[in-house]
């Protein structure tokens, strides 16, 4: 059981993907800022989108294990199309919001009263275009090593 999970392509090259994703986002703000952020490493937001990465490997993945013609490849497609979809629209809208709620809250020195809310939300098309070229990269990649 357990040798099967870690033998099954669509899974590993997924969670690969991801994987990089977080820790390219980590390094690209250390090195930009010289600051340690593990946030990074888990959170939403920033270059490459680690969800774009993910859902990108996935369906690459399943492509050349099942072939195009196959349902999980057509699962896999869609479910990549409103992930991307939703990183650009309406997470990265409800991140607009955040940093307007934000400024509203700093500027009446409010910050004492009320939490602030989290602002890296969703992403650039920069951002998913970068997820989605490395989830593909990562998808080849673990390909060539099973």
């Amino acid at each position: 059981m357990l040798k099967d999970l870690f033998s099954n392509y669509i899974l590993l090259a997924a969670v690969a993907a991801w994987l990089i994703a977080q820790i390219c986002k980590f390094l690209i703000v250390l090195l930009a800022t010289r600051k340690v952020r593990a946030e990074r490493l888990f959170g939403a937001g920033g270059m490459p989108s680690a969800h774009t990465a993910m859902v990108c490997s996935m369906t690459i993945a399943a492509a050349r294990a099942v072939g195009v013609a196959s349902p999980v490849f057509a699962i896999c497609f869609i479910m990549a199309c409103i992930v991307m979809y939703d990183a650009m629209g309406v997470r990265r809208q409800a991140g607009k919001h955040a940093e307007a709620i934000n400024k509203i809250v700093r500027e009446e020195e409010n910050e004492e009263q009320f939490d602030l809310l989290k602002e890296k939300l969703g992403h650039t098309p920069l951002e998913v275009l970068g997820g989605a070229l490395l989830g593909i990269l990562v998808s080849m990649t673990v390909g060539l090593v099973m």
